[in-house]
């Protein structure tokens, strides 16, 4: 398996994040309606109930919120949180779509846009995560 500098890895995130903000940009100012740009805040704070719930699972050794199942209850509803913010987000230019408001390139755009600074910000969080068989043995 081929290992990519952390550089190179900050790089292609930047393209990546960079060309979803540019087609939500150019889904608004193109047709100059304005609306497709609340997907941008959607998709921003998608990851935040995951990485919650990640930093949550490796700061504490037991589950006290756990009911005896495998799952504690609060991580079904960060995993359930940030589900409903990805299709919301992905759901809101359909809907504007729907309603007449934006044309169907600026559909297109707008879904593209949030679908590529969702991914960047997920292969982000997993490209940049602290792995614990790095080598070192203390």
């Amino acid at each position: 398996m081929i290992r990519l500098n952390s550089l190179t890895k900050l790089i292609f995130l930047s393209i990546l994040i960079a060309v979803g903000f540019l087609n939500i940009v150019l889904s608004c100012a193109l047709f100059n309606n304005w609306l497709p740009l609340s997907v941008v805040a959607i998709f921003l704070i998608a990851p935040l109930p995951n990485s919650l719930l990640h930093s949550l699972q490796t700061s504490y050794e037991t589950d006290f919120f756990s009911d005896g199942g495998d799952q504690p209850p609060i991580a079904d509803f960060l995993q359930f949180l940030t589900g409903f913010l990805v299709i919301s987000g992905s759901c809101l230019p359909v809907v504007f779509y729907h309603c007449g408001l934006i044309n169907h390139w600026s559909l297109a755009l707008s879904l593209t846009g949030g679908f590529l600074i969702y991914l960047s910000i997920v292969l982000f969080g997993i490209s940049f995560k602290e792995d614990d068989s790095d080598g070192y043995d203390f």
